[in-house]
């Protein structure tokens, strides 16, 4: 097992997010968002061109390889952390995540709800004996769920005001138009069919503050020609430059209500960060466990090829008493039959072997069993498993102090619990009646051709002009129009909003039990915990005596019986009880190691535990180097 070592906690977002921009590009996964092409006029169409996404990378590291001789994959419990770390998909698919959350806050700052996005903690493998397995105190196999990021991709429903979008809009409109009108009075227009020729050109910009404030910029213009020569001016132009703004003053007022998507998803950028620690830890976790049940299936294979090797002995040496005449034909039976169940263990042994290291090695690889370079390998294990003389281990008090500060699971609950509060303001803002305050500044302009029956007019001459003198008009302003006023609404029974603000109200208050739960269910895990590091040790206490006491009458009654004053059939029981006091010693070793993770799990332990850096595993590459394989293979 590792020793233990302190290093600092989690990173903040924001340094998470850089060191996966930064490391990624010497690392071997290609996880990052690619700006668009740049041309000339980047700066003007950079933001409405599509970013994209490189493929998914399904190499694995060079790690391997240099793990690997003469058809045999050479592993520590280090390495395997390490090749999990680089190339176990779970982990992949939670790199995505910190990326998804940024996009998810962009959306948000842009006015848009949010999206939910992301997948949860996948569970990791497990053995291909289900006996010592690492179980929670549920006694399901190890998994936890992530919370706070969904794993949907479609839009969050959105109580209470709506969220205005904070992205600027520019419009624009262009219009060419004729028609043609018959006329019933032709006193008026001196025309039976009146002829209209029309250009409008219209500009407008407008913005929404979080604070509730939009704002808008118009300009408008209509250019007109008649075929009538009564008009005074023909043809003219007219045109306004219009300004309005409107704020929310109840309903949809503040910071607190406008940006809170933007807040939560920020909460969400720290949850995705925690989500990913949480599959680092659940992976590490398992492909440990499967490792060191490989380690253990090994030994029962070793085992197992010794009971049949002095079963055979047994054999061969009753064949040779039966030729002399010193003991029955039956003890050759007895013998062959012993012979017959050791090699069905072996089977059964070395069937066990085979497909741990086929669900093992699936666990390190992106590709599976299905990688060239893993397809045909043995694995070997170097790590042997060994028991401390003692455990050392603290109160149950101050354990459960240091899982509470180090769970991630309890982090992501407090976080969300933020989130629903923040949440709630937006719902309680719904309550209120809409109340909006206006106003509207308008400068008016008309400008035209002064006809021959505007001839005499007093006026006239002031509007006979071109384009320019429309917009002195405009600027100058001649003509201005100026209104303001407020507008009230208020629903009279207000059900829904009711409903909505109280219902956010008992949701909160059923995550704060859940949360409370959550804490109480951590002092479970720790206490049982520490129950099972314990009860792992005397069982092994217990095996290794049985082993040793069965190994002690194997060779007692053996030896009588090759002196003459034992039987046959006692030797072969001793076997018997022999291997299967080995394979429990070897059993109860294992479950000390899965006792021992099962406690650093509890604790939120586990990446101290195994050196585990927070920065290596978002970039997928592990700086520690391959441990050599050993000299005699190489040779």
């Amino acid at each position: 097992m590792n020793n233990r070592r302190q290093t600092s906690p989690g990173l903040a977002v924001k340094v998470l997010i850089a060191i996966l921009c930064a490391s990624l590009a010497g690392a071997q996964t290609a996880i990052r968002v690619d700006d668009a092409p740049t041309s000339r006029f980047s700066f003007i169409t950079r933001n409405y061109q599509p970013r994209s996404v490189p493929p998914v990378n399904l190499a694995n590291t060079t790690r391997i390889g240099a793990l690997s001789s003469n058809g045999n994959l050479y592993l520590t419990a280090r390495d395997v952390v390490a090749l999990a770390l680089e190339n176990n998909i779970d982990i992949e698919v939670q790199r995505y995540g910190p990326l998804l959350a940024r996009e998810v806050l962009r959306r948000a700052q842009g006015g848009g709800a949010l999206r939910s996005v992301g997948a949860g903690i996948a569970a990791g493998p497990t053995s291909v004996s289900l006996t010592g397995v690492t179980v929670n105190t549920n006694g399901a196999p190890s998994s936890s769920g992530g919370s706070g990021v969904s794993s949907g991709g479609g839009i969050v429903t959105q109580l209470g005001p709506s969220v205005p979008s904070f992205d600027p809009t520019i419009s624009g409109l262009i219009d060419f138009a004729h028609s043609t009108s018959p006329q019933s009075n032709t006193v008026l227009t001196g025309t039976t069919a009146l002829i209209t020729g029309t250009r409008s050109l219209q500009a407008s910009y407008s913005q929404t503050w979080d604070i509730g404030l939009t704002a808008q910029l118009t300009y408008a213009s209509n250019s007109i020609h008649v075929n009538s020569n009564f008009f005074s001016l023909n043809p003219y132009t007219s045109g306004d430059i219009d300004f309005q703004v409107t704020q929310n003053l109840l309903n949809g007022f503040g910071r607190a209500v406008n940006t809170r998507n933007i807040r939560v998803q920020k909460n969400n950028l720290k949850v995705t960060d925690l989500q990913f620690k949480q599959q680092v830890i659940t992976t590490v976790s398992a492909v440990l466990n499967l490792y060191w049940d490989l380690v253990s299936f090994n030994e029962e294979v070793k085992s197992r090829q010794q009971a049949l090797e002095t079963a055979d002995q047994l054999l061969k040496n009753n064949q040779e008493q039966v030729r002399i005449g010193t003991i029955a034909e039956i003890e050759v039976t007895r013998a062959q039959s012993q012979i017959f169940s050791a090699r069905q263990d072996l089977l059964v042994a070395q069937t066990n072997l085979m497909q741990q290291e086929t669900i093992l090695k699936n666990a390190l690889s992106r590709s599976g069993v299905a990688s060239s370079d893993l397809a045909d390998v043995h694995i070997v294990p170097l790590d042997t498993i060994s028991i401390p003389a003692a455990d050392d281990i603290r109160t149950v008090a101050e354990l459960v102090g240091v899982a509470l500060n180090n769970r991630v699971e309890l982090e992501q609950a407090r976080i969300n619990l933020d989130s629903n509060h923040l949440n709630l303001a937006g719902v309680k803002s719904s309550l209120k009646p809409s109340l909006q305050a206006f106003a509207e500044l308008t400068n008016n302009g008309l400008s035209g051709v002064a006809s021959a029956a505007a001839a005499g007019q007093g006026g006239v001459a002031y509007f006979d002009g071109g384009y320019g003198n429309l917009l002195e008009e405009i600027f100058r302003r001649n003509f201005p129009n100026y209104s303001a006023g407020v507008s009230l609404n208020i629903p009279l029974r207000n059900r829904a909003a009711q409903s909505d603000y109280v219902t956010s109200q008992l949701e909160i208050r059923q995550n704060e039990l859940n949360l409370q739960k959550q804490v109480n269910q951590v002092r479970v895990d720790v206490q049982n915990a520490v129950i099972g590091l314990q009860q792992a040790r005397a069982r092994y206490v217990a095996a290794k005596e049985a082993r040793v006491l069965s190994q002690e009458t194997f060779d007692g009654d053996k030896k009588k019986y090759e002196l003459g004053a034992g039987t046959s059939y006692q030797v072969v029981q001793d076997q018997r009880d022999l291997a299967s006091a080995q394979s429990s010693e070897v059993q109860a070793m294992a479950n000390y190691t899965h006792a021992r993770i099962q406690f650093d799990q509890a604790l939120g332990a586990t990446m101290d535990v195994n050196n585990i850096s927070i920065a290596e595993a978002i970039a997928g590459k592990v700086s520690a180097q391959p441990t050599p394989v050993p000299a005699a293979v190489k040779k």
